[in-house]
């Protein structure tokens, strides 16, 4: 049995995509990292990325980044 209800497992599976699709790009470009990359700052791809991170962490609970 899963140590998370069903319902959790939308977040991380959204993040592993968004991490594929990130790394795709990564390697299309030839980067190691998108802070080489002149379009990181307006990339839809990156974007998507953070976002799918936060989600996973307050599994669509909303709210801010706490440090």
């Amino acid at each position: 049995m899963s140590p998370h209800p069903p319902s959790e497992d939308r977040w991380q599976k959204a993040l592993e995509e968004k991490s594929r699709e990130l790394k795709r790009c990564q390697e299309e470009h030839n980067l190691r990292s998108c802070l080489s990359c002149e379009k990181i700052l307006g990339c839809s791809i990156r974007n998507a990325y953070v976002n799918a991170v936060y989600e996973s962490m307050n599994k669509g609970r909303g709210g801010g980044f706490e440090f």
